[in-house]
């Protein structure tokens, strides 16, 4: 048996044309389903009678695990909305004889809780095959059974010290479940229900507003088995109550170690010996985002409990971590699952979602027998993204970065990018924006960028802006938000060769300006609009909103939306629509003006937050310069108190992307390796990732503190796009204090290198272009041509 998958039909659509429904097949649930949280199994055997080639669709409500004859097909749905429910396809080549296809799906109800990041209707599970094998296989159509799971409750993750939506969590009672189910025997089983007619996007004249049917946007995630880690701590603690315990060297039963170092090696089993309780500390030395998977025999009235942490806390109540690699004084707080062996062989426990961080707290309570562990393993999982960059320069610290920022953006990239993998899982536009500029540099594939910039616009509101974040079922607006998702319109139009996707996002762009043409004043300054205008973490601002920004007038939310406008004319441009690009800066050019008369402090020779002229940040600096607000006789004042002034509102991790943005449109490279340094700390600090905010962070994973990675090699070797598609390149290096530096970005058409170093106060090296591509050097000023192939500088 081969498996094939294929995430892009080219569906024959006449075959499936019906008066009643576009598919034949329909959405099915258990017939007893009562609108609460439950684990369902569905099953159809069938035979064939020869060798075949069969394609099926498959899609649930919230989730599915298919497998055909004991194998993993694969799992979903993609995450998307109730209008975009997506559907994911495989193509199976099979042997005569009988098959037996498996799906095992659940629905968590809001209460237990479900992901804020998991839009949902009801439960269901729908199974559609192509052609002739439709009346073997569809749901609805064929006697597909289905059993209730036992065993199965969720509990809401216990988390003290952070923002914690990510979903409630498995607690699995082994002398509940029905095994042999498990493997699709045993009995229990019943018929199906059919609940809903099938509704698919590009074939349905009417539909309801939910499960409506699209492909997946996406390939398969990447699952991979992984024994890592290493026993750093192993004691005898007194019950699974006493929690937190602070972890005592004097405590740890070193003799042991071994043997669990073994397990997490998949060397050998574990036995834990009847009464006998243990905990362990496994550091598994990088960040992982991975289901567990627990394989325990005999152990009848045990208790296995795998909780996760990104480090540990230097107090109980979670406040401050210290050193990520330091254990010792130190307590463990952390989310995850539990397991209650029957006594039966080989029971295999593997959550309904996978967990994250780097360090695991396995607690292990025998009953009164003894409770084998026969193997532990981590199957990790995230977006297979393909990195095909490169980096290195005369600072070795710069490509010390390099590993942690892309492990990052993989630990925050799955069936969406999301802020953070531990604490929310969910899509945020001002983190996506980032995340999506360092994909473009590193990666050829960019279907997930794509996605995403979708996703946004399918989350637009009547207001015409898009949801902060997406997909949720918690609505949440950042007005500054939708003017980053704008700018990653107009970053896609340049890095990307795809104006067929650029028209058709520029209804969502347009609905998005419109909105801000309104909440222009009779001054020409926008008012701040309704919603949370977050942006930073900056401590001391309220929410990490700038003074003036959450009701009143204020300067950085002026400056950006006047960048935005121009971006957008440029877009217009591109579609060829002068009219509204001329609308989009008319707009900008009276926001500058207003902007200025507003917030320039003449005294400061700076740009204020506020109209008091109180409050002043290297935000509004940045925006200002960088949005071309800054009139050229105050462009050097403005640069020089940028960067000399010590009372400035700091751009903290996040927004550091457009200080740096900044340091390149203004050449200074000081105060860009001056900020790095905080990148250049995270291996002395212990991190495998890189973090939130200034600490205390609550996160130690989140992809938008990647940016250095884009930043080394579009400032630093001053890689970019000089014309819509990438067709032509711009090549501005600005080397800094470094006295070589080599690297390859990612093109469309292939990789730009370029190695560059400095002789005699002169820049020297070679740089290669693909193949019909050309562009511009430009160094200290002078510019000169560049050709596709090798040159030399």
């Amino acid at each position: 048996m081969r498996i094939l998958i294929d995430k892009d039909p080219q569906l024959d659509r006449s075959r499936y044309r019906h008066e009643a429904s576009p598919w034949p097949a329909a959405w099915i649930s258990h017939p007893d389903w009562n609108h609460g949280t439950a684990v369902v199994l569905f099953r159809r055997r069938f035979a064939l009678e020869g060798p075949a080639t069969i394609r099926i669709h498959v899609s649930a409500d919230q989730r599915y695990v298919l497998f055909l004859d004991g194998v993993q097909l694969g799992r979903g749905p993609e995450r998307s909305d109730g209008d975009h429910w997506m559907y994911e396809s495989y193509e199976l080549e099979l042997p005569a004889g009988e098959h037996l296809l498996l799906a095992r799906t659940w629905w968590l109800a809001e209460s237990e809780p479900a992901a804020y990041a998991q839009i949902s209707f009801r439960h269901g599970f729908f199974l559609m095959a192509e052609g002739p094998h439709g009346p073997l296989l569809d749901t609805a159509v064929t006697e597909w059974e289905c059993q209730k799971l036992g065993g199965w409750a969720f509990v809401p993750p216990q988390m003290t010290n952070g923002f914690q939506v990510t979903g409630a969590k498995a607690h699995v009672k082994a002398s509940e479940v029905n095994w042999p189910a498990m493997d699709g025997g045993g009995d229990g089983w019943l018929p199906a229900a059919g609940v809903a007619k099938a509704a698919v996007a590009s074939l349905a004249w009417e539909a309801s507003p939910w499960w409506v049917l699209r492909p997946a946007l996406l390939g398969p995630m990447l699952e991979t088995e992984r024994h890592v880690g290493v026993a750093r701590h192993v004691e005898d603690v007194p019950s699974s109550n006493t929690r937190p315990i602070a972890i005592n060297a004097a405590n740890h039963l070193s003799a042991e170690a071994d043997g669990w170092n073994r397990l997490l090696n998949g060397e050998a089993a574990l036995t834990i010996p009847a009464n006998a309780r243990r905990r362990v500390i496994v550091d598994l030395e990088n960040y992982y985002c991975a289901f567990p998977r627990l394989v325990t025999s005999g152990g009848a009235g045990s208790l296995v409990r795998m909780h996760w942490a990104e480090s540990l806390f230097e107090q109980p109540e979670g406040r401050t971590k210290g050193n990520r690699n330091e254990i010792v004084g130190k307590h463990f707080l952390g989310i995850g699952d539990a397991f209650e062996p029957d006594g039966g062989k080989s029971r295999v426990f593997e959550p309904h979602w996978w967990e994250a961080g780097r360090y695991v707290e396995l607690y292990v309570e025998a009953g009164n027998e003894p409770l084998t562990l026969e193997a532990f393993s981590l199957r990790e999982t995230h977006y297979p993204h393909n990195f095909d960059a490169s980096f290195q320069a005369s600072d070795p610290r710069l490509e010390e970065v390099i590993p942690v920022a892309l492990r990052t953006l993989e630990m925050c990239s799955h069936e969406t990018y999301m802020d953070c993998p531990y604490y929310e899982q969910l899509m945020y536009v001002g983190d996506t924006r980032i995340e999506v500029l360092v994909t473009y540099a590193t990666a050829a594939d960019d279907r997930l960028p794509r996605k995403a910039i979708t996703l946004f616009d399918w989350s637009r509101h009547d207001s015409g802006l898009t949801s902060a974040r997406y997909p949720t079922r918690i609505t949440q607006v950042i007005p500054p938000f939708s003017l980053w998702w704008v700018a990653m319109v107009h970053d896609h139009m340049m890095w990307r060769d795809d104006p067929a996707f650029i028209r058709e996002r520029m209804n969502g762009v347009r609905a998005v300006l419109d909105c801000f043409h309104a909440h222009l004043n009779d001054r020409g300054l926008m008012e701040s609009p309704d919603g949370w205008n977050f942006q930073d973490w900056v401590p001391g601002w309220t929410s990490g909103m700038p003074p003036g920004a959450h009701m009143g007038l204020n300067g950085s939310l002026n400056f950006h939306l006047a960048w935005i406008f121009r971006q957008a004319a440029e877009l217009e441009d591109f579609a060829a629509e002068p009219e509204l690009a001329a609308r989009h800066r008319r707009a900008a050019d009276r926001v500058t003006e207003a902007a200025n008369a507003a917030f320039w402090d003449e005294r400061r020779g700076l740009y204020a937050e506020d109209l008091e002229h109180q409050h002043f940040s290297e935000h509004a600096q940045c925006l200002a310069l960088l949005g071309g607000s800054v009139s050229k006789d105050r462009q050097a004042q403005v640069i020089d108190h940028l960067f000399r002034e010590n009372d400035l509102a700091r751009t903290t991790i996040y927004f550091s992307h457009y200080l740096f943005e900044t340091c390149r449109l203004s050449h200074r490279m000081d105060p860009l390796f001056a900020r790095l340094e905080t990148w250049f700390d995270l291996k002395q600090q212990g991190f495998k990732t890189t973090f939130e905010m200034p600490e205390p962070s609550r996160s130690d994973c989140h992809a938008w503190g990647a940016h250095p990675v884009y930043h080394y090699l579009a400032t630093l070797l001053g890689i970019r796009p000089a014309a819509p598609g990438f067709a032509v390149v711009r090549i501005e290096p600005q080397l800094g204090p470094l006295e070589w530096a080599r690297g390859a970005m990612v093109h469309p058409r292939g990789r730009i290198t370029a190695d560059l170093r400095r002789e005699g106060g002169r820049l020297r090296g070679e740089i290669e272009l693909p193949p019909g591509i050309s562009g511009q050097l430009v160094v200290e000023g002078e510019s000169r041509p560049l050709r596709e192939g090798k040159q030399a500088v």
